[in-house]
């Protein structure tokens, strides 16, 4: 009577304090429950003993006690629960209030509002009703980002990652080893990780109630009855265990999956951290940066998945001592076999372990080999495509795949050989039970054999787990051996560069006695003997020839390159301009700001400085236009002054430029040298690396190096005459600038005023970027693609279609139905034979019990061999097609679908869901299948015991499918929005990785930091929803099953004794107790398939790209000499990128004269680079054509156009590999004919000083090579090729005026009868061209002779050349 008042008063409490917000639950309430935790442990111990002892003690008081020993451990739990989660966020408070501000994926969801688990009340945790809203959310309308809540406070990146480096520890030397990476994870998730053991444990107990009390309900069916209601306790008894069975199992799976979400969460801001201290020459060597994304793609995920498998090993050891014990007590000595049954089961799953392990690392391996191929291939597609190379590369990459498909099929058949020794165990163990029991004369009874048989049906499920938990450990121990590995790779000296504060020294830099060298084995230093001093707002210019190193001195500066010898201090903050562009994805205004707040004045001022406004003015939306990957929609000189107003708007103390007019018109170049280094700039210290000599006198410091050395340092007169290395220099740029003033000096007196081609063209097109202008224009990136509803039968349809027409999935389905009928007649004749007590004669001997039992086994286990192998074949062929078709289309998409696709969403694919379709889908769908089958084989069992369960089933069913059907809508959004929001992760995480050094050098790893942990934090969020779904649907579902269950043994009770087989019902009841685990688990992998679909349905969207036009047409393929002569005529020409883009070129008529050099200038945006893209067709004209020897390049095959024509492009690309490999990918030249090409383009003696000569190893886009060097081996491709038609899109930016010149010479010798098409910024390089083209805002201006150019003084080309002439004589005057 106290219990009961005191329960009741309780009760009423927690009502009220479910609506309270109260952090801290009473202490009486905490005092009462442990108090009740104790008492009930005392009574269970004390009715147990006197039990055994027949003392009047029924077994229904001992269930009865175990119940409340179950109820008390709950409650304890939960107040743990409450405790942890409480004095997590009251913990926060402490936190810092200033955050920055949240990136766009977080935005529509107040940060203020607390998230409805948060807020949840004890009766809301523990039903799962704080999801109901967003669950009817989601049947109302199609859930967006904005309408999921955030997650915990205690539950972001942040804080995790806080937790998690305090806990970390670190060996000598900085190593970390994988336990102690192990011991932090743990450290951080504690709570959530005791919790689902606590949770776990509780379960594997109530599972066991049931076959324990097996036999004493088949007693009861058969009448012997120990006292009134009997049957009535033990049908309570049952309900009860099976409620904490079902309330158990769901918050274990909950909380193991938060635990999960914490630790990807984690390992990737860990993974993401140590990218932002790695040295360059890490990610050269040892990882790449598409290896770094596999980490954080791949194995951060895998761990993450872990999680779900953690408990299993203990688990099953439990399971298997109490399931021992229960066969004892019903079968005796019969049953000691079992254990050493049960060890030679798992023992012989041993090999098939250590097979594993090493399958999976080599999978792993080549999946990063293939990932590594993959996002270099991505990064340089449109060289690819300029060159005609793509599908030669593509032919790499599924190389690779079938190297990591041949790892793959040997993991999935070992696997399929582990589960079927595993799946058959059960069988094996029941059969040596039952014949030990007759080998010893036990006698066998209906009663104790189904308590066995219920006893292996538990064990089964956690031993048919088996291999996937062993699967999932040896994955996961892989992941986490790469992660440690990688987190104890070097980090960047950070004693290289002694940094001192602002104006707390003269010198802004000093450098005495430096040595500094990228390869550590390398005898040679990159950089030796270094010494020079540099005062707060000097000027210092470095120059050289190719590969001199000065780039390498920029970066040792700024502390990038390993320090051998010397000291560097630097004073103040800096801001790097590099060489090549790196421009983030997003808009125009974000990427000058970088991360500063916006102070408009000064931010005018520097647009005006970087000549940006008129630009901006052409773009759609102006400084609020998105720019696409890698600044995709902006030319090269566009990019670069966007760089250099972000240094700009930084106001540091130091500027480093490396080389930064290369990319920029003469014009601009001036304006930006006026405005920028003597304008802006003039009071600070600058250093600047340059190849234009006439930027040499403003100098008040020149540094001239060679080989790694410092040669000369002084002022432009001082060291002119001092040696001949800056002479050198000096001399090319003068004979440069002599052959500008000899066209400028000759021409013909009688011509007249020059015309265009086009005069009249562009009177009549003046209006037409203004008309264009008036329509909608939109951004070149969009939102990623989702599918919205349900995913389509035909994603199904399609992904079965993938294996052998979908042929082998019938066969698949008849082999598991066969195998349910062999296992259901195998218990039946076990329950048949058997007698109900032992006065009964058995039928049948123990030997012909036995002997049919052990053949129905063994064809069973048969079945099961040729499902798994089955099942194993059709996954693999599924993936291997789905990966081929992808990749094709990919490979076969225009050059406009890489512009506007940011690459993490390509790499998201081809990692992440491609491993989903590797490994995942093809067991899921076997699972579905089995369990459908197992569900109505338990129905048919129930429904021939007695009928009127059907009254049961039928509703319990329909509303199973109500509630999936209610659910199912918010589920496949939150997948869907899941797998979106894991592209800016990876897209993020590529770009970080690629702009590494700007961001180290502005000191901006903390909002780098800040953005990857908001954009995990997205993706914890919704996948935590996601999860917090499938418990509310599962919760309900094992509800209702678990009251289906229920009252069908209350009809077995009641029904009159005699009318149903004892034998019979226990068997039927012994199915039963699987039933709500089953239908539970069915249902939630019915809906995790439906997720897990999803990137089925994402590499399906990518099978349906548009691709370009055909390769090869064979009914218009030109002729093997075309072109013969390399005419190019272009008519009414018109371009645009994008249906929804500006039109870039308005109607361009004129021609290239064939065997003639053409050069195109024009200010920087103009539209050259797009002229030469339409020729190589990478751009399709959007009206109007090109013929080259009077063929129209639109109606030949891509193949046959770009094979005949060469480019130099404006990028410099270089691929991972070998030089040889980089001069000749397609294999069809000789190594004579490659030596030659190399010393035509003044690389031969370079590469004879390696080791390897041609073999010479080539790092990541080649990155262990200069910006100039790889300009030269541009050269020496098309130099092997030798097409009649060469373009030169500033093939010459980033090299001296010396190998210019050198260059101009050599093209002259070996493209004399070719036609060459030059954009350059260099007058020099383009003024000694039969024909100048000059462009702006997309028309034509002026087409004619250099020399009839210039002989009118108003001309375009004209005063472009008199400004680079007098700007290059004023300076060389004003220094001497």
């Amino acid at each position: 009577m106290l219990a009961a008042l005191t329960w009741g008063t309780i009760s009423i409490y927690l009502r009220v304090y479910t609506n309270s917000h109260e952090q801290k639950l009473p202490i009486l309430l905490r005092v009462w429950w442990v108090f009740y935790l104790v008492v009930s442990c005392y009574r269970l111990v004390v009715d147990l003993v006197l039990h055994k002892k027949q003392e009047q003690v029924s077994l229904h008081i001992v269930m009865s006690d175990l119940v409340g020993v179950c109820a008390g451990l709950f409650l304890c739990c939960s107040w743990l629960w409450k405790k942890g989660e409480g004095g997590e966020r009251t913990n926060l408070v402490e936190e810092p209030l200033l955050r920055s501000a949240q990136s766009s994926e977080n935005e529509g969801y107040d940060e203020a509002t607390t998230p409805p688990f948060s807020k949840a009340g004890f009766l809301s945790l523990m039903s799962f009703s704080w999801m109901s809203p967003l669950v009817t959310l989601g049947n109302e309308k199609i859930i967006d980002s904005k309408d999921v809540p955030q997650v915990d406070s205690s539950d972001k990146a942040e804080n995790l990652f806080r937790i998690f480096k305090s806990r970390l520890e670190w060996d000598d030397g900085r190593r970390i080893t994988m336990f102690k990476l192990i011991k932090a994870l743990f450290l951080t998730t504690w709570r959530d990780i005791a919790l689902s053991t606590l949770f776990a444990f509780v379960y594997t107990l109530s599972c066991y109630v049931s076959p324990y009390l097996m036999d004493s309900f088949v007693q009861y069916l058969n009448g012997h009855r120990q006292y009134k209601n009997q049957g009535y306790v033990l049908v309570t008894t049952f309900f009860v265990a099976k409620l904490v069975e079902c309330q158990t199992r769901r918050h274990w799976f909950f909380r193991v999956a938060k635990c999960g979400l914490g630790m990807r969460a984690v390992l990737v801001s860990m993974v993401y951290e140590k990218g932002l201290t790695l040295p360059c020459h890490s990610k050269q060597g040892q990882h790449t940066s598409g290896e770094i994304i596999n980490l954080m793609a791949v194995d951060a995920d895998r761990i993450n998945s872990f999680t779900w498998y953690m408990h299993d090993p203990w688990i099953l050891v439990l399971q298997v001592s109490l399931a021992l014990w229960i066969l004892y007590k019903s079968l005796g000595l019969g049953s000691v076999v079992a254990l050493p049954a049960t060890v030679l089961v798992m023992l012989a799953n041993f090999p098939f372990a250590k097979l594993e392990e090493k399958f999976q690392s080599s999978l792993m391996k080549s999946k990063d080999n293939r990932m590594k191929k993959t996002s270099e291939v991505l990064l340089n597609m449109r060289i690819l495509k300029l060159q005609g190379w793509e599908m030669k590369f593509l032919s790499k990459i599924l190389d690779l795949r079938h190297i990591e498909a041949g790892w793959l099929k040997k993991f999935v058949y070992n696997a399929a050989a582990m589960s079927s020794v595993l799946w058959t165990s059960p069988s094996i163990i029941s059969a040596t039970t039952f014949g030990a029991c007759i080998l010893l004369k036990i006698p066998l009874e209906s009663g104790k054999i189904l308590a066995a048989l219920a006893t292996f049906r538990i064990l089964q499920s956690p031993i048919y787990k088996l291999p996937e938990t062993i699967t999932m450990f040896v994955q996961t121990k892989v992941s986490l051996a790469r992660i440690s590995s990688f987190l104890c790779l070097d980090d960047l000296q950070k004693d290289v560069v002694e940094r001192l504060t602002s104006r707390s020294s003269e010198m802004a830099v000093e450098v005495s006695n430096g040595s500094f060298s990228w390869d550590d084995s390398s005898p040679i230093p990159t950089l030796r003997d270094l010494s020079f001093k540099v005062s707060q707002g000097m000027n210092v210019a470095i120059c050289g020839t190719v590969g001199s190193g000065k780039s390498s001195l920029l970066s040792s500066i700024l502390g990038e390159v390993p320090k051998i010898s010397g000291n560097v201090k630097v004073c103040g903050s800096k801001a790097y301009i590099e060489q090549s562009p790196w421009i983030q994805s997003g808009k125009v205004e974000d990427n000058i700001l970088f991360g500063k707040p916006m102070e408009r004045e000064w931010y005018e001022r520097v647009l005006e400085a970087c000549s940006l406004n008129k630009d901006l003015e052409l773009l759609p939306f102006h400084d609020q236009t998105v720019i696409g990957e890698r600044g995709i929609n902006l030319s090269g000189g566009q990019k670069q002054r966007i760089q250099i107003a972000r240094a700009l708007y930084q106001n540091a103390d130091i500027y480093l430029f490396d080389d930064p007019f290369s990319a920029v018109d003469a014009h601009t170049g001036s304006h930006l040298f006026k405005e920028v280094l003597l304008g802006i700039l003039r009071d600070k210290t600058v250093i600047y690396v340059t190849h234009q000599v006439e930027f040499l006198p403003e100098a008040d410091l020149i540094l001239v190096m060679k080989d790694g050395k410092i040669t000369q340092a002084g002022k432009y007169n001082d060291i002119l005459d001092s040696g001949t290395d800056f002479m050198e220099l000096v001399g090319a740029h003068t004979d440069a600038l002599a052959n500008v003033d000899s066209y400028e000096k000759t021409g013909s007196a009688s011509s007249a005023k020059p015309t265009t081609n086009q005069e009249k063209e562009v009177a009549n097109d003046e209006d037409k970027p203004e008309k264009d202008s008036v329509k909608p224009r939109g951004q070149l990136v969009q939102e990623e693609e989702r599918e919205k509803g349900k995913v389509g039968f035909t994603v199904y349809q399609k992904y079965m279609a993938l294996a052998y027409g979908g042929a082998v999935i019938p066969l698949i389905l008849l082999v598991q139905i066969l195998f349910q009928v062999l296992s259901i007649g195998s218990n039946y004749w076990m329950t048949w034979v058997t007698p109900v007590s032992k006065d009964i004669e058995p039928p049948v001997s123990g030997f012909t019990l036995i002997l049919v039992y052990v053949a129905l086994a063994i064809a069973s286990s048969l079945c099961i061999l040729i499902r798994a192998v089955l099942v194993a074949m059709t996954g693999l062929k599924m993936a291997t097609e789905l990966f081929t078709q992808m990749h094709l289309r990919i490979f076969r998409a225009s050059m406009s679908f890489f512009d506007a696709t940011p690459m993490g969403r390509i790499l998201n694919r081809a990692s992440t869901d491609q491993s989903v379709a590797d490994l995942r889908l093809p067991g899921q769908f076997a699972y579905v299948a089995i369990a459908s089958i197992n569900i109505l084989g338990i129905i048919g069992v129930m429904v021939q015991v007695a009928w009127q369960v059907l009254f049961i089933f039928i509703p319990v069913v329909a509303a199973c499918a109500w509630y999936r059907q209610y659910y199912i809508s918010a589920a496949r959004e939150l997948a869907r929005l899941a797998g979106i929001s894991r592209s800016p992760l990876v897209h993020h995480f590529s770009e970080t990785l690629s702009g590494i050094t700007t961001i180290r050098s502005f000191d901006q790893e903390p909002r780098f930091r800040g953005d990857i942990m908001r954009l995990s934090d997205c993706l914890s969020r919704l996948r935590f929803h996601s999860v917090g779904a499938m418990e509310w649907l599962c919760f309900r579902m094992e509800l209702l099953s678990t009251m289906a269950f229920a009252i069908s043994l209350v009809i077995l009770v009641s029904a009159p004794e005699g009318v149903i087989n004892p034998s019979f019902a226990g068997l039927a009841v012994t199915y039963a107790l699987n039933l709500n685990s089953l239908q539970s688990t069915l249902i939630w992998t019915l809906c995790d398939l439906e997720n897990k679909m999803i990137s089925v349905e994402r590499m399906l969207q990518y099978t349906n790209i548009p691709s370009e036009p055909p390769l090869v047409i064979e009914s218009t393929r030109p002729e093997k000499s075309w072109p013969c002569r390399g005419e190019i005529t272009i008519c009414n020409l018109q371009v645009r990128y994008g249906p929804h883009l500006p039109m870039v070129l308005h109607g361009l008529t004129c021609t290239f004269p064939g065997g003639l050099k053409t050069g195109i200038v024009g200010r920087t945006g103009c539209g050259k680079s797009t002229l030469i893209q339409t020729l190589f067709r990478i751009v399709e004209p959007t009206a109007g054509e090109i013929r080259i020897d009077g063929v129209n390049i639109l109606t030949i095959g891509l193949h046959d156009l770009r094979s005949k024509l060469s480019i130099i492009p404006q990028d410099p690309t270089m691929f991972e590999g070998t030089v040889r490999s980089n001069l000749d990918p397609l294999e069809e030249y000789t190594d004579n004919q490659i030596w030659e090409a190399l010393d035509k383009c003044q690389l031969g003696d370079e590469v004879r000083k390696k080791e390897l000569k041609l073999d010479s190893t080539v790092s990541e886009n080649g990155q262990n090579w200069s910006v100039g060097q790889r300009q030269l081996v541009c050269l020496g491709r098309v130099l092997l090729k030798r097409s009649k038609v060469l373009v030169l899109d500033e093939a010459t930016a980033s090299i001296d005026t010396a190998t210019d010149n050198l260059i101009q010479e050599t093209l002259r010798q070996h493209f004399s009868d070719c036609t060459v098409i030059t954009i350059a910024h260099r007058i020099s390089s383009v003024i000694d061209s039969d024909m100048v083209l000059l462009l702006d805002q997309g028309l034509i201006k002026e087409h004619d002779s250099p020399a009839r150019l210039l002989e009118d003084k108003s001309s375009s080309f004209s005063k472009l050349v008199a400004e680079y002439t007098s700007r290059s004589d004023s300076k060389s005057k004003r220094s001497c």
